[in-house]
């Protein structure tokens, strides 16, 4: 089986990205494997550092290794969004498959030197985990919101560089017109976030250009956060563009409370497994669509 490495590499060759879809609960980890399986595409499993607190680091590692030793099938765990060094290790020693490392929400000059420290203690752990930082802000959490948090701002080329090629990580996450989180009009699907993809691309060149052929790179990967609630073409457009991993949480977890609803209809059911069953059915169709879009499947 292919590495995640080798996975990026070929999805970056191809122009294509791979999705990565939070969990909190087994239904949403059985729907979004089915889904990923039945279309036999690779699938990166995340878990913030709320929902590790809740599922188990771990016990998080072990579900995902469990799942692909059983199925030979291409299935990763992401520590996504961990803020501190400890947390860091906590995820490189259980052996998650690729790691964010955010302090974005700090000056330039911080988050870089911090971004370095966790770099050097990953590498430390386990030198074959994806490492990953982020610039920009685009909001912090996945919720349904009133209006858009206050100073979202594209990132640039010229800081996509530095940040890359001081870190030395292998993903950067830049804000190219994403935001963590719905609208309340995107949650009820009367509005859509749209991307500046000739931002995405620029970006894309400028950070080839300058780690191609280094000691430490071949290609250099990109990721698209709070990817919810986008515009169907712009999650193609942004895979071509050079977005290489496209996160989707909210609209995951809009579908189960939405399907729990749904099942809590019934008064005399009391099954837990049934009860989320209208969830788990949700969550698979919205993976299954996100991934034919994100991979150019008509």
């Amino acid at each position: 089986m292919k590495t995640l490495r080798e996975i990026l590499t070929d999805a970056n060759e191809r122009h294509v990205a791979v999705g990565h879809f939070n969990i909190s609960d087994l239904g949403a980890l059985k729907a979004i494997v089915a889904a990923g399986r039945g279309m036999n595409l690779p699938i990166l499993i995340g878990v913030s550092e709320g929902e590790r607190e809740f599922v188990g680091v771990k016990q998080a590692a072990a579900l995902i290794k469990s799942i692909r030793a059983e199925y030979d099938y291409p299935i990763f765990l992401n520590a996504d969004h961990t803020h501190s060094l400890d947390k860091v290790k906590e995820a490189a020693e259980a052996g998650f498959d690729e790691i964010i490392f955010d302090n974005s929400s700090l000056p330039m000059d911080e988050n870089i030197a911090n971004t370095k420290a966790a770099v050097a203690a990953i590498r430390a752990i386990n030198p074959n985990i994806i490492i990953e930082g982020e610039i920009g802000y685009i909001g912090s959490n996945s919720e349904v919101i009133d209006k858009a948090p206050e100073g979202i701002a594209l990132s640039t080329p010229e800081e996509a560089v530095r940040f890359v090629t001081e870190t030395g990580i292998d993903v950067l996450a830049p804000a190219v017109g994403n935001m963590h989180g719905l609208l309340k009009a995107m949650a009820a699907g009367t509005e859509h976030k749209h991307l500046d993809i000739g931002r995405i691309a620029a970006i894309k060149a400028a950070i080839d250009a300058a780690v191609m052929g280094g000691p430490a790179h071949g290609p250099m990967f990109m990721t698209l956060h709070g990817g919810s609630g986008t515009e169907d073409a712009d999650f193609t457009a942004a895979a071509k563009a050079g977005m290489t991993i496209i996160h989707v949480s909210s609209e995951l977890r809009l579908a189960w409370r939405r399907g729990v609803e749904e099942g809590l209809k019934d008064p005399n059911e009391i099954a837990p497994y049934k009860l989320v069953a209208p969830a788990v059915s949700a969550i698979q169709k919205i993976v299954e669509n996100r991934l034919k879009l994100f991979n150019g499947i008509a």
